[in-house]
């Protein structure tokens, strides 16, 4: 029979192991309410539009209540009325065209170039050394500082003004590309070249499409970019276009049809934003991402 010795001294007791502190992400049904309006608010119907269209709101009431001068600027009626006059007039639509037309050609040119240039360079070390140095350089000269050379050496005529477009849309894809291609997992490669696959089929197979996502950054930025060249380049001796418009209005005073022009820009940009976007819906169907709370 065992017995029970009893002590003035409790037993030692070990010590409890420390227990890291441990982060609790809540439900969205314990945020806070502010937060939860501002994720409801993400999902308006508009999209990413929203904002842009109450801001075209704002703008009207301002300008109705007089907050805004219509001497220094023109309300979003009274754009639309310019640009009803314009239309009726026939010379509206004209300098649309030309400048679609113009934008159209250098971001062909600047698209092909970049493209060619930014693969070489991401696949071989040679093309890197060829092409990286240079387009760092002209990524540094503003479009503006290049347009008298582009005068001088090409005139005063369409080609000069497509080759600036053509410059600024070559500078992203090329840097987007070249980064996307050299981004691409090397584990992706190993495992492709273990299987048995030659240098083309990684190329085709493994690194082109890895960098898919990167040279689609690349055309949204280009896009952006060619409108920016349209504007640089119709601002000096264009007898036609959108910037054409803005000047004659300027000389003649009509701040309506200035601000129209710079909306036209506008819905350029947006246009070409929403074109990216849908093709990043159907060719990185593949990719799992974060769409946003």
């Amino acid at each position: 029979m065992s017995t029970l010795v009893l002590t003035g001294h409790a037993p030692p007791r070990t010590p409890a192991a420390e227990v890291p502190e441990v982060e609790v992400f809540s439900p969205l049904s314990h945020r806070s309410a502010t937060v939860a309006r501002l994720v409801r608010l993400g999902r308006a119907p508009l999209g990413i539009y929203t904002v842009p269209v109450l801001l075209v709101v704002l703008w009207q009431v301002a300008s109705s209540t007089g907050w805004l001068s219509p001497n220094l600027a023109a309300s979003p009626v009274q754009i639309w009325h310019a640009a009803q006059s314009l239309w009726q007039q026939g010379l509206l639509w004209p300098d649309i065209t030309k400048s679609l037309t113009r934008s159209g050609e250098g971001l062909a040119i600047g698209l092909t170039v970049g493209v060619v240039a930014g693969t070489i360079a991401g696949l071989w070390k040679l093309g890197d050394t060829l092409f990286t140095g240079v387009v760092s350089v002209i990524n540094t000269i503003p479009l503006l500082a290049i347009l008298p050379l582009m005068i001088v050496w090409f005139g005063i005529g369409e080609e000069s003004k497509v080759l600036l477009i053509a410059m600024g849309a070559t500078v992203p894809i090329y840097i987007n590309l070249f980064s996307a291609i050299r981004g691409v997992d090397a584990g992706l490669v190993e495992m492709a070249r273990a299987a048995g696959a030659g240098r083309w089929r990684v190329i085709t197979r493994v690194l082109l499409p890895g960098a898919l996502p990167g040279f689609l950054i690349g055309l949204r930025f280009a896009l952006a970019y060619s409108v920016l060249g349209l504007v640089a380049a119709e601002q000096v001796n264009a007898d036609s276009g959108i910037g054409f418009m803005i000047n004659q209005a300027q000389t003649y005073e009509r701040v309506d049809q200035i601000y129209l022009g710079i909306v036209i820009y506008a819905v350029l940009g947006l246009t070409a934003h929403q074109f990216v976007r849908v093709l990043e819906r159907v060719f990185l169907t593949w990719r799992p991402s974060y769409n946003g709370s």
